[in-house]
């Protein structure tokens, strides 16, 4: 059984070993310093990871407790009750407990599923139907959960919900990873390692 403790699990290991993936965030963070800007397709990288069973629902989870657990701002009428619900459900604080934590399978798809029929709004353009995404937290709650409940299996999936979490829009760069973005990558490098120490441990 696992030590017990209630500090937040990014500022509590210290990874047995480094493997190539998470090393290869940080020369995306070093070209955000230098450049300003790096393309969102410099995370398919993480499909690898990804490729290992559980880490697509423990990334899910960790997703969704980070988009649910973000107070403080203005939220479409509607949308703010759903992402209160998903905090109770998640808890906002990542433990080494949570990261491994189970939800119920079907509150999960109950909660996914409302989630996206509160957004299931769609405007034709000229290659096809777009959604209209109203408030990117409960977007982001909604791929988690999907995750974590199993809806979605392949490393893609994992791949296209971290650059929905990791992307910002720059004025001078567009769409990409840059400015918080920085922040992100780093917190998700250290959620990468700290899983890989605990799949060493269990």
């Amino acid at each position: 059984m696992l030590p017990s403790s209630t500090v937040p699990f990014e500022e509590n290991f210290k990874p047995a070993m480094r493997t190539a993936v998470p090393e290869k965030l940080l020369k995306v963070i070093d070209d955000i310093d230098t450049q300003g800007n790096a393309s969102l397709t410099r995370l398919t990288v993480l499909k690898k990871w990804f490729e290992r069973p559980g880490r697509l629902h423990v990334f899910g989870l960790w997703v969704a407790r980070q988009a649910a657990g973000r107070k403080g701002k203005t939220h479409p009428d509607g949308a703010g009750a759903l992402l209160d619900e998903a905090r109770a459900l998640l808890g906002s604080v990542a433990t080494r407990e949570s990261l491994f934590q189970q939800i119920d399978r079907e509150t999960a798809q109950s909660l996914h599923h409302r989630a996206r029929m509160f957004q299931n709004e769609f405007q034709k353009q000229q290659y096809g139907p777009v959604r209209i995404i109203h408030c990117w937290p409960l977007l982001l709650v909604e791929e988690g959960l999907a995750l974590h409940a199993g809806l979605h299996r392949q490393p893609s999936s994992g791949y296209k919900l971290a650059a929905d979490w990791a992307q910002h829009f720059d004025t001078r760069h567009g769409n990409g990873l840059n400015g918080p973005s920085r922040a992100k990558l780093q917190k998700l490098r250290r959620f990468m390692l700290s899983v890989e120490a605990l799949e060493d441990e269990r």
